[in-house]
């Protein structure tokens, strides 16, 4: 039996693929969350042997090391994919409109410690061209997981000033009115 963890967000995406699931016999889901600070203890409490995880949750801390993690991604979003991939762990990749049945091979397949790679995404993930600096994207990440301007600048050891300039720059080549919006401009653009 695969023990299952399901991370994604949309409680109508998430219950769906647990009735998908269900219904194979050598498949469990042993925990069920919608929010990345939740991944941590559900995978402490149901220790699963695979976790299914959307991209878009990795950025609030949804990243179980103790377990070959699965992610789904959206193409347009799918710039920093790289991020998942660590040395000696089990990651697979697909996009998140595929079939159903493509995720319960990629669980099965992860379960054995083989590879999960949808080569669309891949793609995807090299030719999104982000007009914002390296600096501005770990500005602009550490704002959309809501740091305020302090924490951004002591994370990041710069002035709260430098911060401000940054997020001013931000704003422009996004074409935001708002770090909200700038936030939402990057993601749907794969930048972040």
């Amino acid at each position: 039996m695969i023990r299952t963890l399901l991370a994604l967000d949309g409680a109508l995406v998430r219950g769906a693929l647990s009735l998908v699931l269900a219904a194979e016999e050598d498949i469990h889901v042993v925990a069920e969350v919608g929010r990345g600070d939740a991944v941590g203890q559900a995978v402490r409490a149901g220790r699963p042997d695979v976790a299914v995880v959307d991209f878009d949750l990795m950025a609030d801390g949804a990243a179980p090391q103790r377990c070959p993690l699965l992610v789904l991604a959206d193409p347009r979003r799918a710039r920093g994919l790289y991020s998942v991939f660590s040395p000696g762990r089990t990651v697979g990749i697909l996009a998140s409109d595929v079939a159903p049945h493509r995720v319960v091979d990629g669980i099965r397949r992860l379960a054995r410690r083989e590879s999960v790679v949808d080569a669309e995404l891949v793609l995807a993930a090299l030719g999104a061209d982000s007009p914002l600096t390296e600096r501005e994207t770990e500005v602009l990440r550490l704002t959309a997981a809501g740091a305020p301007v302090a924490e951004v600048a002591g994370s990041l050891r710069l002035s709260h000033g430098t911060v401000r300039n940054h997020l001013g720059r931000i704003a422009r080549k996004t074409g935001a009115r708002t770090r909200v919006e700038a936030v939402r401009v990057a993601r749907e653009s794969g930048w972040i």
